[in-house]
C-alpha cells in the first residue's frame, strides 16, 4: 500500500499549519474587523454530560424524556481515540455488531438489545442507507435512542435508533487539527475550522485522511480520506440556510477472520484453539473492499416568534459497497484436516437516497396546562442496486467445490484452500473475475405524518405523548437464471452464460407507531417514569442492503410488530454535574416472521428480550469524569416454526445478544495540565445463530489514555486500546466465522487549535 498523502492530505496540513505560522501583514481596520479566533477547550475535562437531544423531536430535556436515551459526547469520542462508529459504540452497553457474509453486507450491523438497527441508522435525524463504514470525523455527538422507536424513526428500529449529530457552522472563529501517529503505520490526520464570513454567515470545513494497518492482521489496512464543507447564512436572523456536503471514500483490505472451531469432542462450536494465533486466510491479489460514501443537505429554519419554528431538511445521498472478501469456510469440515477454504464472497451495492422531511415546533396553552410539541412530515425514497461477483479459481474448477484435498475440491496447488495454522496470504492465486450482470433493483417509498407533544400537568407531572402514520411501499426486481429467457424479458448472460430474467415482489403497508410515557418529578432533578412505545418491520425495510430483503416469501406479510414497556429513573447529582439513569424493560414481538416451508413464511414468531440497563454521564468532581453504564440482556427466541427443525431453537438465546455488557470510561485531571483515564470493557458470550451452536466467547478490554496541555495552542494525548494485548472475537457470524478484534495499538496524538 502506497504511503505517499493523497492531494487531500497535503492541502488539509496546509490549511492547519497556515492560520498558526502566519503574520499579519497589516491589522484590519475596526471597521472590517470579524470576531476573533476562539481558542477551544480540548482537555480531558471538557464537559461530558449532555442536558438535551439534538433532535428537534424530542420535545423535553434528557431529564424529562420518558425512556433510554444515552447521548455520547464529543468529548468520549475524542479522549477514547474513536475514529469509527463502531468505536463510539463500544463506550455504551447494550449495543453489539453482527458480522457480514453472503446475503448481508460487509459494514455497520449494530444490533440494540438484541434487535438488527442496520436500518436505523440517522444523520441528523435523516436515514442513512446503504452498508457503510462510517467515520466520526464530522460528527460532534452520536445519540442512542434505546427501546421500540418506530414513532420517532419510522419502520424498522424495534430495538432502538442511532443519531449521528453532525458539526455546524457557529459564531466564533476557530481552526483546530490533530496529527496522529502509533503502531501498525497508523497516521490519522483530523482538520475542523470555523470561519465567520460576515456578520450572518459561517463557513464550516472538516476534513480527514488515514492510513493504517489492523493492529494484530499485519495484511489488513485501511486507507481513507474525506472532506465535510457546510455554510450557513443566517446567524442570527429568524431564517437560516445552510448548505452542507459530506464525502468519504476508503480503500481497504477486508477480513473475515477466523473461522469456527469443528471437533467432535465439543459440542458447541468455538474460535478459540486449535486454530489459535492471528492468522489471516485473505488473498492479498484478489481480496479488496472499496467504499464511498456522497451527501448534499439544505437546511432551512426560520422563527415566527413566540417559541414557534419551521425546520425542512432536503437530503441526496448516494453510497457504494464493493468488495471481494475470503470466507474461511469450514461448511465441509475442512477444519478437521487442519485445512481452510478459502470461499469468495462478493458485493457490488450503490444506493442512493432522497428525503425530504419538514417539522413544526413550539409551545401553547391550554387553560394552565403547557404543551412542547413537535408535528412533522416525511417524504422519501430509496433505492438499491446489488450486484455480485463471479469469482472462478481455474478452468478446471466448479464453482461450488468446498472440500480441500477431496477429488473435483479445490486444491492446494491451485491456492483455493490453504493450511489452517501457516496461510499466506501472497499466494499467487490465479482465477478470473467477471461482473455478474444480474442486479437487484430495490425502491422503498416512504410518506409519513407525526406528531409529538410534552404535556406539563402540574409541576411535578409530565405526559409525554407521540403518533406517526406510515404510508410504505417497497418493490424489488429478483434476477433469475434460466437457459432460456422469455422472449422481451431478458437481461443478458451472466458469468456462467446462463440468461438472466427477473421476477418482481412488492409490499404495499400502512401501519401507525405509538410511544406515551408518564413523568413524576421527585424533585427538580430526579424523575421516575414509566413509558410504552412501539416499532414496526415490514418485509423488505433495509432496501436490499441487509438480511431482511423482499421476496416471494414474505411479500405479502403484514408488518412485525414490537412493543417495550420500561420503568425508568433519572437523577441529577452534584449539583446538576453527574446524571445517573436506571431502567427496567421488554421488548417484545409478537408476530415475528418464521418459515412454514422453503417458499413461504407468516408473522407467528414470539421474540423476547427483558433486561435492565444503568448508566452514569458527568463529573465526580472538577477533576474527575466518568462515562458508561451496565447492561443485563434476557433474550428468548420463544417460537420459531418447525420448518427444517427450528423448534428446537425455542428458548434459545438471541444472536449475538450478550447478558452482561459493561461500558465504564474514567479520567482524572492529576496535574493542571495533565490528565490520565481509561476504560473497562466487558461482554459476555455471544451467540452466533440462533441454534446457539456457535459464538464468540466473553472477553474484557482495557484501555488506557493520558492527555498534556502544552499551551492554550498545542496538546498532546497518548492512547492505549486493548491493553493487556488480548485476544477476543467482536462479532459472531451465523455460520462460518467469528470476527477477531484489533491487537494493541498505541497512538499518539498533537491536538493544534487557533
Amino acid at each position: 500500500m502506497s504511503k505517499k498523502l493523497t492531494p487531500i492530505a497535503a492541502t488539509m496540513l496546509v490549511a492547519l499549519s497556515s492560520p498558526l505560522m502566519a503574520q499579519p501583514a497589516q491589522a484590519p481596520s475596526p471597521a472590517a474587523s470579524l470576531p476573533p479566533m476562539t481558542v477551544r477547550d480540548r482537555s480531558a475535562q471538557a464537559e461530558v454530560k449532555t442536558e438535551q437531544s439534538a433532535s428537534v423531536k424530542h420535545t423535553a430535556p434528557l431529564l424529562d424524556t420518558p425512556k433510554s436515551l444515552k447521548v455520547i459526547p464529543a468529548t468520549v469520542i475524542r479522549q477514547t481515540g474513536s475514529t469509527s462508529l463502531a468505536d463510539a459504540l463500544r463506550t455504551t452497553p447494550g449495543i453489539t455488531f453482527a458480522a457480514g457474509e453472503g446475503g448481508t453486507p460487509l459494514g455497520d450491523w449494530p444490533l440494540i438489545r438484541g434487535f438488527d438497527a442496520l436500518g436505523s441508522i440517522f444523520i441528523d435525524g435523516v436515514r442513512d442507507a446503504g452498508s457503510q463504514s462510517r467515520d466520526l470525523f464530522n460528527a460532534d455527538s452520536i445519540e442512542v435512542s434505546y427501546g421500540a422507536d418506530s414513532a420517532m424513526a419510522g419502520r424498522g428500529s424495534a430495538g432502538g435508533s442511532i443519531n449521528i449529530i453532525s458539526k455546524q457552522p457557529g459564531k466564533e472563529n476557530f481552526s483546530e487539527g490533530t496529527v496522529s501517529l502509533g503502531s501498525d503505520q497508523y497516521k490519522r490526520l483530523v482538520a475542523d475550522g470555523n470561519y465567520v464570513l460576515g456578520p450572518n454567515a459561517a463557513l464550516r470545513l472538516n476534513g480527514m485522511f488515514t492510513d493504517t494497518n489492523v493492529p494484530g492482521r499485519a495484511a489488513v489496512n485501511t486507507r481513507s480520506w474525506g472532506f465535510a464543507p457546510s455554510l450557513k447564512l443566517g446567524l442570527d436572523g429568524p431564517t437560516s440556510v445552510t448548505l452542507a456536503y459530506y464525502h468519504r471514500q476508503a480503500d481497504e483490505m477486508p477480513d473475515y477472520s477466523t473461522p469456527y472451531q469443528d471437533s467432535p469432542a465439543r459440542s458447541k462450536a468455538n474460535p478459540d484453539a486449535p486454530v489459535g494465533g492471528r492468522h489471516f486466510y485473505g488473498l492479498k491479489n484478489r481480496d479488496f473492499r472499496k467504499t464511498q460514501a456522497n451527501i448534499g443537505t439544505v437546511r432551512v429554519q426560520h422563527d415566527f416568534g413566540n417559541a414557534l419554528t419551521l425546520h425542512n431538511t432536503t437530503r441526496y445521498g448516494r453510497s457504494s459497497n464493493d468488495y471481494i472478501v475470503t470466507n474461511p469456510d469450514n461448511s465441509a469440515g475442512n477444519v478437521r484436516s487442519g485445512l481452510a477454504y478459502r470461499a469468495p464472497k462478493s458485493r457490488i451495492a450503490n444506493t442512493a437516497t432522497f428525503v425530504n422531511q419538514t417539522d413544526l415546533s413550539g409551545e401553547f396553552m391550554t387553560g394552565g396546562i403547557r404543551h412542547t410539541f413537535v408535528t412533522g412530515l416525511e417524504l422519501g425514497q430509496e433505492k438499491s442496486d446489488v450486484r455480485r461477483y463471479a469469482v472462478f479459481p481455474d478452468a478446471n474448477y466448479p464453482r461450488n467445490g468446498r472440500v480441500c484435498g477431496m477429488p473435483g475440491g479445490p486444491s492446494l496447488a491451485a491456492y483455493n484452500c490453504t493450511s489452517l495454522f501457516a496461510p499466506n496470504p501472497d499466494d499467487p492465486w490465479q482465477g478470473r473475475i467477471a461482473v455478474d450482470p444480474a442486479v437487484t433493483h430495490t425502491t422503498v417509498n416512504t410518506k409519513a405524518v407525526y406528531a409529538f407533544d410534552t404535556v406539563r400537568l402540574s409541576q411535578q407531572w409530565l405526559l409525554n405523548l407521540g403518533l406517526r402514520y406510515d404510508h410504505y411501499d417497497a418493490k424489488v426486481d429478483w434476477p433469475a437464471f434460466t437457459r432460456i429467457a422469455p422472449h422481451g424479458n431478458g437481461r443478458g448472460s451472466n458469468a456462467a452464460g446462463a440468461q438472466v430474467v427477473s421476477a418482481a415482489y412488492s409490499n404495499r403497508s400502512r401501519f401507525w407507531n405509538y410511544q406515551a410515557g408518564l413523568v413524576y418529578k421527585i424533585v427538580p432533578e430526579a424523575s421516575l417514569y414509566v413509558s410504552y412505545t412501539t416499532a414496526s418491520s415490514p418485509p423488505g425495510m433495509v432496501v436490499g442492503e441487509g438480511s431482511d430483503n423482499l421476496d416471494g416469501s414474505n411479500q405479502a406479510l403484514s408488518p412485525e410488530r414490537t412493543r417495550t414497556v420500561e420503568l425508568g429513573a433519572k437523577w441529577d447529582v452534584l449539583n446538576k454535574a453527574l446524571a445517573l439513569t436506571a431502567a427496567i424493560f421488554r421488548n417484545e414481538k409478537n408476530n415475528a416472521r418464521i418459515y412454514l416451508d422453503a417458499d413461504t413464511q407468516i408473522v407467528a414468531g414470539k421474540q423476547k428480550v427483558s433486561g435492565i440497563e444503568l448508566g452514569i454521564s458527568g463529573k465526580l468532581s472538577k477533576k474527575w469524569s466518568v462515562f458508561g453504564g451496565y447492561s443485563y440482556l434476557a433474550s428468548k427466541l420463544v417460537e420459531n416454526g418447525t420448518y427444517k427443525g427450528a423448534a428446537a431453537n425455542n428458548g434459545n438465546r438471541f444472536p449475538n445478544t450478550p447478558s452482561h455488557s459493561l461500558s465504564l470510561w474514567s479520567t482524572y485531571k492529576v496535574l493542571p495540565k495533565l490528565t490520565a483515564g481509561g476504560g473497562v470493557f466487558h461482554m459476555s458470550r455471544v451467540y452466533g445463530n440462533a441454534a446457539n451452536s456457535v459464538y464468540a466467547p466473553a472477553y474484557t478490554r482495557f484501555d488506557a489514555m493520558a492527555g498534556y496541555v502544552v499551551n492554550k495552542h498545542v496538546s498532546l494525548q497518548l492512547n492505549v486500546q486493548n491493553l493487556t494485548n488480548k485476544t477476543y472475537f467482536d462479532k459472531a457470524q451465523g455460520r462460518h466465522y467469528a470476527h477477531m478484534a484489533p491487537a494493541r495499538s498505541v497512538m499518539l496524538s498533537a491536538g493544534m487549535t487557533y
